[in-house]
């Protein structure tokens, strides 16, 4: 048997699990294994094990368990919650002013966690239910949360782009800072389209009544410093990164411990919400460690087939492609198994596939990384199997049905598909700023 055909195997028979159900890291890890046992013997065995030592001896992956945890205390404390009640008070007055303050709220937590789930949980259920009792339309707000909770994977400390980072071999201060003016591009596109949508039909987004709104200078600027705490936490955190102060590790610990002290100046640490915050950064960082342990072993085995090279034979010279036309189909490739699949789980599944490849075609990997997050970015909202349209139903009053939820997306989609050319005809959006900063 050829390799080429083993590798065919090893991916059909890892898809094919996947469809039965199973856990992400359990049949990435079961394939990778078991394929190194039958092709090499005992000897194989050697694959794994040598992976679980490539984990537990790279150093920043210290940042994920740092980062989950000051997002999750943020948000658990409350302190998330303050910030949405400033944009609310702030942005009332604009039609649509509490759709493009939930924008900003994503952003924010966004960079306090680098989750998308975070997101959709606070946006659901702080912001949801209040603009819906201010009279904006559902269709239109459920759309808003889920855009915005998507930017966590892409506005820097993204979790993602440190996954990537690890099985791509490139910096994570770079891809973060790649990562960071396409986010903001974005999070600007969505707040465009919501002020010229609400200007149009002003009864989606309906301003807020005057005598809401007209309330003191003084409880305004008692709102605006509660909601500039999560703010000054995050920017002096990336500041002493950027600067020299302290290492990727070092700032990731210092916005936990932070973010902690700010729970404490709150009055709001309790047993419960230490408990919460350390259960759910426990159960996500080991998620993701199994995960990555499992793709190691699994990029390991494809590596010695040389199943790269033969993928790069096939588009080049059996097919004739040219290097924007492999792109073009590796992104289309995403967008289909985002139907199906995680983020994460199509990282792990062909980013060691394709990660090379790209390198080989002459594109920047750095580049790349904000090429795959936007589309997996796209790929969580489009239907049917998008991820994050079942994460929105479960989290959604019983009034937003899932057609709902549907037909919410699909503007959206279109600005992200907007912002994805963008970033692909100009890759200096994404490489001005990590080139600006490391020379």
């Amino acid at each position: 048997m050829s390799y080429e055909m083993i590798a065919l195997m090893m991916f059909s028979t890892m898809m094919l699990l996947l469809l039965t159900g199973q856990r992400v890291f359990g049949v990435i890890g079961f394939v990778g294994a078991a394929s190194a046992l039958l092709l090499w013997g005992d000897g194989g065995i050697e694959m794994p094990f040598n992976a679980s030592f490539v984990l537990m001896n790279w150093y920043p992956l210290l940042t994920l368990p740092l980062f989950v945890f000051m997002g999750y205390m943020l948000s658990e404390s409350g302190i998330a919650g303050d910030l949405y009640e400033m944009f609310h008070v702030w942005m009332g007055s604009l039609k649509g002013g509490l759709a493009i303050g939930t924008i900003g709220l994503m952003v924010v937590v966004s960079a306090m966690n680098g989750l998308s789930v975070a997101g959709m949980a606070i946006g659901a259920s702080i912001a949801l239910p209040e603009l819906l009792r201010r009279g904006y339309d559902k269709i239109m707000v459920t759309g808003v949360i889920q855009a915005g909770s998507s930017l966590g994977i892409l506005v820097p400390p993204s979790v993602v782009l440190v996954l990537y980072g690890m099985i791509a071999r490139q910096p994570v201060g770079k891809l973060w800072l790649a990562g960071a003016i396409p986010g903001l591009i974005l999070a600007a596109l969505f707040v465009l389209y919501i002020v010229v949508r609400c200007r149009i039909q002003p009864s989606l987004g309906p301003a807020l009544p005057a005598e809401e709104r007209d309330i003191g200078l003084g409880e305004k600027l008692k709102l605006l410093r509660a909601g500039i705490l999560p703010l000054l936490i995050f920017f002096s955190m990336t500041g002493l990164f950027l600067v020299g102060v302290t290492s990727l590790v070092e700032s990731a610990a210092y916005g936990a411990f932070a973010a902690t002290l700010a729970a404490i100046f709150k009055r709001r640490l309790t047993l419960e919400v230490i408990e919460v915050t350390v259960r759910r950064t426990l159960a996500i960082s080991c998620m993701f460690m199994w995960i990555i342990l499992a793709a190691l072993c699994f990029g390991a085995v494809f590596d010695g087939l040389g199943a790269v090279r033969a993928i790069e034979s096939v588009f080049l010279d059996r097919m004739g492609l040219g290097p924007w036309e492999i792109l073009l189909m590796m992104q289309l490739s995403y967008i289909l198994m985002g139907m199906f699949l995680d983020d994460t789980a199509m990282l792990v599944i062909v980013a060691p596939l394709y990660v090379p490849l790209v390198v080989s075609l002459g594109f920047d990997p750095v580049w790349y990384g904000v090429l795959y997050t936007i589309t997996v970015q796209i790929a969580y909202m489009t239907p049917p199997f998008g991820y994050n349209l079942f994460l929105m139903r479960a989290m959604a009053p019983p009034e937003v049905t899932l057609g709902d939820i549907y037909r919410s997306v699909w503007p959206f989609v279109a600005i992200m598909l907007l912002g994805l050319g963008l970033i692909t005809a100009f890759p200096q959006l994404a490489l001005w700023l990590p080139e600006l900063y490391y020379g």
